[in-house]
């Protein structure tokens, strides 16, 4: 028995973090191949059986599990980013919500044939969308405008909002004729229980790390105690206010201005993949043999009715009068994947209605488990295409993210984007991010190895990645980081300032040699300081690259050209390009030649 237990266990972390592996190495979604994995593991093969492994402690394991999720997408919301599209985010997770639940719940007993508590209480768990699946998608696709951020905000607040929609529901399922008082009664209840302890809890852990009462060893363990109170608190006090309370709580410390917590989002980062990992495993696996294969036609006209007629009709309700255009409005209305949150309250539901002698539970988790699968295969292989099609996401992505913001590094930027291209700056020094945006330039406060900086950083048309720091270590290591997000092609870094066998060592672990051989950190620092400045020339018959070499020789050093179709390139070692009649080149040249032209 115990061996047993033990290879159930280890398959669970085998399978749950293989799967993300795979996910990544075929660019696929990794939920995907998670219910996959767990199906194959649970009903199919027998190998994993959740029941046995944790009995009673299935479900509030899971709930654990997800709080922590949700607490790590709060830590992802930013002020900065609602004043720019909250008001649509807002629209969304209210009316959005109201339409698709009302929508899906008649779709549900019409359809399906469920009674109609029974119906309601499906409509109200498939409200929800799935973060854990939309955040990935986005960082694929990198769609240009307010689109992604909405769908970002959409799909972490909305969770606690399906939540409590579907404890509402089973409240009046459980007890009878419920009066509409008591009901708003209980939403407000839970409501304000939900905001005050996830403030309580952020507003001890940011006490407890300005007053250097915790160890910096402890943060991070301190941190997920607290998230664990607060969870287990809000919920104590009203029924599902913990998913709530611990949103609540991540987006009040992302915040707050009085003490760093890149810490603490790097290590729920970490710990998000885990349990993302166990917690579909372990859902997929308690599926029984025959919940899918029982479903008949009507389930999956079901799903297409959510896809085609729902989920269109939520958002342009919602967005109405917002200034969206009809491309983004259409996108929108092209994802809303469901994931954890789904899956979780579908099967903790089913579980009660079943020890409370009412049918259908078995019905509720096959149905939602067939939405979580065809929604995120739908959405998950046709949302990157739709974007282009829309004209969302450029073709050829020519905006620049620099890793790294020196004084030198912001004349670059500004000169780019003065030239109509995306730029964005990453650095952790708040100096060099503030002198930035005071200079124009778009730049994000962050570290660049944190997962959160792609949550953080707007990514739409930036498809070249410079990393321009004065550490050649960072500069590979975040190439590394940041190589299947833009391509190896695409990732670009200063020459080393050691030369040698150390250098070329770790040739095949560095991104493309920026510039050319020989321009360092150091060089381009003394250059600028030198009054060496950026200057584009035009290239003509009469002055072609030849002859600006001729000109220039040893006074100019190459950056960029920007061709015909007005696409910009960068020069490197690997792969320089070859500037032709027609063509603009963005140089740095000797304070003597900034007058000259070519």
């Amino acid at each position: 028995m115990f061996e047993h237990l033990l290879i159930s266990l280890s398959a669970v972390l085998v399978l749950g973090v293989s799967a993300q592996w795979l996910g990544w190495r075929l660019r696929l979604p990794s939920i995907l191949l998670l219910l996959l994995f767990g199906i194959l593991a649970g009903p199919v093969a027998g190998l994993i059986q959740p029941g046995e492994m944790l009995g009673p402690m299935l479900y509030p394991v899971v709930s654990l599990a997800v709080a922590v999720i949700l607490f790590e997408g709060g830590l992802s919301l930013t002020l900065r980013e609602f004043h720019a599209v909250g008001g649509a985010a807002i629209r969304l997770v209210t009316i959005g919500a109201l339409v698709s639940w009302v929508l899906t719940a008649g779709a549900a007993h019409f359809i399906l044939g469920l009674d109609r508590p029974l119906a309601v209480l499906l409509g109200a768990i498939l409200v929800v969308t799935g973060p854990t699946v939309i955040i990935p998608m986005l960082r694929e696709i990198r769609p240009a405008g307010s689109v992604g951020p909405i769908l970002k905000w959409e799909g972490i607040v909305i969770d606690p909002i399906g939540a409590m929609l579907a404890v509402l529901v089973y409240e009046v399922i459980s007890s009878g004729d419920v009066p509409l008082p008591v009901l708003a009664g209980a939403l407000s209840q839970t409501l304000m229980v939900g905001l005050l302890t996830g403030l309580a809890a952020a507003a001890t852990m940011v006490l407890l790390l300005k007053r250097d009462w915790v160890p910096d060893y402890l943060q991070n363990p301190v941190t997920l105690m607290l998230v664990v109170v607060a969870y287990a608190l809000a919920n104590h006090l009203s029924a599902e206010a913990g998913l709530l309370a611990v949103t609540i709580m991540g987006f009040a410390m992302a915040n707050q201005k009085y003490v760093g917590v890149h810490h603490i989002i790097e290590f729920k980062e970490n710990l998000r993949v885990m349990l993302i990992a166990s917690v579909f495993i372990l859902l997929a696996a308690s599926l029984r043999p025959g919940d899918l294969t029982s479903l008949g036609w009507t389930s999956a006209v079901f799903v297409v009715f959510l896809v085609l007629v729902v989920r269109p009709l939520a958002v342009f309700a919602a967005t109405l009068a917002t200034g969206m255009t009809l491309n983004e409005k259409l996108f929108l209305a092209w994802m809303a994947p469901r994931g954890i949150v789904a899956a979780a309250v579908s099967s903790i539901f089913a579980l009660r209605l079943t020890e409370t002698g009412n049918p259908g539970g078995e019905t509720l988790v096959a149905v939602t488990f067939l939405v979580i699968i065809t929604t995120v295969a739908v959405y998950g292989l046709t949302a990157g295409p739709l974007a282009k099609r829309l004209e969302l996401v450029k073709a050829h992505p020519d905006g620049v993210l620099f890793l790294g913001g020196r004084f030198w590094v912001r004349r670059i930027a500004k000169f780019l984007k003065d030239e109509g291209f995306p730029v964005m700056i990453v650095d952790n020094s708040r100096h060099n991010v503030l002198a930035a945006r005071m200079e124009g330039v778009p730049a994000t406060y962050a570290s660049v190895f944190s997962e959160s900086v792609l949550d953080q950083v707007e990514l739409g048309g930036l498809g070249k990645l410079l990393a321009v720091t004065s550490n050649d270590d960072s500069n590979s290591l975040v190439g590394l980081h940041f190589g299947r997000l833009f391509g190896r092609d695409q990732i670009f870094q200063l020459a080393s300032e050691e030369e040698g066998a150390n250098a070329e060592g770790g040739r095949h672990l560095r991104g493309r040699t920026l510039f050319g051989e020989g321009i360092t950190h150091a060089m381009l620092t003394q250059r600028f300081l030198g009054d060496w400045a950026l200057k584009k020339t035009k290239l003509s018959k009469e002055f072609d690259y030849k002859a600006f070499q001729e000109r220039y020789h040893n006074g100019a050093i190459p950056l960029f050209l920007i061709n015909e179709g007005k696409h910009l390139q960068v020069f490197n070692v690997e792969s320089p390009p070859a500037p032709k009649e027609g063509q603009a080149l963005i140089s740095l040249v000797k304070p003597e030649n900034k007058a000259e032209t070519g």
